[in-house]
């Protein structure tokens, strides 16, 4: 079993469109929905996906819970809501009282903000996750979120944005991570590895990556890290297939309990899925 816990889809032939991605980005403004992910990650044993919502459009999240009724590979949303939406408190209620919802992500996390901190205590109120889109620069603000709503499960996307060179990670970003993953709330994944590669074209070779994947590790071990893949934003750099193989060829020399743990097992302990794609409490 394979779940990949970082995909987007969208259509910007419908009639309002897509704010996301941007017409002037020729490789991403197309039709990107389930089907066409399921051609590219069905051969590498995926066998569901959760969604993570780009959109700033309010029903965009449900368009994707919609999807997600009707089609069981979706098995969660992550939704895309403001703290500082009016209807932000509403919206979430509204939302995660669908079983598919598993919670939402942000782009910044300013401490002492109260719509933030209205919005927090909310998502740890209803058990549900905050996805965090943040770098170094965010990393210390994320473990006072982190110590001060204990019972909220929060996950880095995209290894928190390190440049990957094929050496020794940032030092500012190896500081950060090892503040915020003291914190057993805190869940980082093992995504956006070729989208942060200084080289260019994105090295295939698992080498380049393991210096950072070490620091990981380190870390956070191998009961908090989770497998996405950012398809198709990844689909830029590399081929989905050498993307899912950076991650199973870095934890597959754990043993086989430890590359379960990664590619599905601790999605469901962060997202809180169960059979079914359910949320499990």
């Amino acid at each position: 079993m394979i779940i990949d816990t970082h995909t987007h889809f969208y259509d910007p032939t419908r009639p309002a469109g897509v704010p996301w991605p941007s017409s002037d980005d020729p490789f991403l403004y197309r039709r990107i929905m389930p089907d066409d992910y399921k051609k590219v990650a069905i051969p590498e044993g995926v066998t569901g996906t959760i969604v993570v919502e780009a959109s700033a459009w309010l029903e965009d999240n449900q368009w994707i819970l919609d999807m997600a009724d009707e089609d069981p590979f979706i098995i969660g949303l992550v939704g895309h809501l403001e703290p500082a939406w009016p209807e932000f408190e509403v919206a979430l209620d509204r939302f995660g009282a669908h079983p598919c919802f598993y919670g939402i992500r942000l782009g910044r996390a300013p401490i002492d903000n109260i719509d933030y901190e209205k919005a927090l205590a909310q998502l740890m109120g209803l058990n549900l996750e905050l996805d965090l889109l943040v770098g170094a620069e965010w990393l210390d603000n994320t473990a006072v979120w982190a110590e001060r709503y204990p019972d909220l499960r929060i996950v880095l996307n995209h290894v928190a944005h390190v440049p990957i060179t094929g050496g020794q990670p940032d030092t500012e970003w190896l500081a950060g991570i090892h503040k915020t993953a003291a914190f057993s709330n805190v869940f980082c994944k093992v995504s956006g590895l070729v989208e942060s590669a200084q080289d260019d074209p994105a090295p295939d070779d698992p080498a380049y990556y393991a210096p950072t994947l070490d620091a990981l590790w380190n870390a956070f071990g191998e009961e908090r890290l989770v497998y996405g893949g950012n398809w198709p934003v990844s689909w830029r750099y590399a081929e989905y297939a050498q993307v899912q193989k950076l991650a199973t060829t870095y934890f597959e020399q754990k043993g086989v309990e430890v590359l379960e743990k990664v590619m599905w097992k601790n999605s469901q302990t962060a997202y809180g899925w169960g059979e079914g794609g359910e949320r499990k409490w």
